[in-house]
């Protein structure tokens, strides 16, 4: 029985080992092909953002259409070459991330859905009238990992980490760090979803003022 469990616990370590290098690296290079082309669509097409900006959440649609789609472009195209090599791989993720949410709101969520019956038809890659929200929520999806743990070692961010001899992270869950997502979350849940992003933020408000209360 110890044998079995230190060979489990042996074979669980090197393959955590191992995806360290090999995780990030391949979230990367699909995200970063998604989001270039995508930029470089942009550049060489023509803006059609100002027939859709009524439909921007707040407080992207109170920028000019034209500066909208400079700034969705070139966050796409440096964002995409960030994520390749690795390099401010938390910000540019997250900057996507908020830059697809932008985009599945604008484009690919259902309009005037009645329920969660409605919303889960939208949940498709072709589009028949009920949104099609399946894609770039995948993409969020493969986002996220990216925002929390980094690039992986296979990247600049982790070159410089080495030659700036920074101490390894130490994993640290506590309420102060559920608290800060959980406030920074709502407001990006919410240019979808208006209530459980609003509640969201609550959570995490009051969350932060629980631990200040508590300490």
């Amino acid at each position: 029985m110890f044998d079995r469990k230190y060979g489990l616990t042996t074979l669980r370590n090197r393959l955590q080992g191992i995806g360290a290098w090999v995780a990030p690296l391949g979230l990367r290079l699909v995200l970063a092909w998604e989001f270039f082309e995508a930029g470089r669509e942009k550049l060489r097409g023509e803006n059609w953002f100002g027939q859709i900006m009524e439909a921007f959440p707040f407080p992207f649609d109170r920028i000019p259409a034209d500066l909208s789609w400079a700034m969705a472009t070139w966050f796409e195209l440096i964002g995409g070459i960030a994520l390749l090599i690795g390099l401010c791989t938390r910000f540019f993720a997250a900057s996507l991330f908020v830059l697809t949410v932008v985009a599945i709101a604008a484009v690919h969520w259902p309009t005037d859905w009645m329920g969660l019956a409605q919303l889960a038809q939208g949940y498709a890659i072709s589009d028949d009238g009920a949104g099609n929200y399946k894609l770039p929520l995948i993409f969020l999806v493969m986002l996220l990992p990216l925002i929390f743990n980094g690039a992986g070692r296979l990247s600049v961010d982790a070159l410089f980490a080495r030659l700036a001899a920074m101490p390894s992270p130490r994993p640290q869950g506590d309420v102060l760090g559920w608290g800060m997502v959980l406030l920074v979350s709502g407001p990006v849940v919410a240019m979808l979803l208006p209530l459980p992003g609003a509640l969201i933020s609550a959570a995490g408000a009051m969350t932060l003022l629980a631990r200040r209360w508590l300490a």
